[in-house]
């Protein structure tokens, strides 16, 4: 049976490092894990088989622009354990932590052809935002995927659209196609897109798109 811990102190880092690294085409250096655990250590979850870590998602929340936003920064699962909804429940766990925590949106980056990764994060709700041209150092294209939390009516807005569930860049919303995947399908994200980090300029990757 699968237990899921949320992050409790600095000796859990080297096991998040390992199962993150090994998933990745460039590695990020500790200081990066440590920038989102230690100033986000309640966004950060752990899946558990036994003794076993075998999933982990990483992610903050803060002030962007106008908007409070929560970031999906890292999400893996082992191979062995893709296809059991580990994913879906770290994701959601999180995506709860930034509701109760105020936040307007969640957005992340996924790769364009990570039909996996799209899949699960269009069953949750997210839409397609926008698409980066390559984002990553592949050279392959992202899609930025935005979830809008419901907002309370405005009483100044008379037509009642305050833009839940649309996406305004560029004044186009990009729907996700892809609910009617099978399950496993949607799981295989574990690890779904290594997203931009920080203030680097480059867009490092997850390895195993299939994840």
């Amino acid at each position: 049976m699968i237990q899921y811990v949320s992050y409790k102190d600095e000796t859990q880092l080297e096991t998040i490092m390992s199962l993150i690294d090994q998933e990745l085409s460039e590695p990020y250096s500790i200081f990066t894990y440590r920038y989102f655990i230690t100033l986000w250590p309640d966004l950060c979850f752990m899946a558990f088989d036994g003794d076993n870590c075998v999933g982990t998602i990483v992610c903050k929340m803060g002030q962007h622009r106008n908007t409070f936003r929560g970031y999906i920064a890292m999400l893996v699962v082992i191979k062995p354990y893709r296809g059991k909804g580990i994913a879906t429940e770290l994701v959601t766990r999180c995506i709860q932590v930034m509701h109760d925590s105020g936040c307007d949106e969640v957005t992340l980056e996924a790769e364009v052809t990570n039909k996996g990764a799209l899949a699960l994060y269009g069953n949750l709700g997210f839409i397609r935002a926008k698409r980066l041209h390559r984002y990553y150092l592949n050279g392959v294209d992202a899609f930025r995927l935005k979830l809008l939390f419901p907002r309370p009516p405005d009483p100044n807005n008379l037509f009642g659209l305050a833009g839940v569930g649309h996406d305004v860049d560029h004044g186009h919303v990009h729907h996700d196609c892809t609910h009617h995947q099978h399950h496993e399908d949607q799981e295989q994200c574990a690890g779904n897109e290594h997203p931009h980090v920080g203030h680097t300029h480059h867009h490092p990757r997850w390895e195993g798109d299939n994840s």
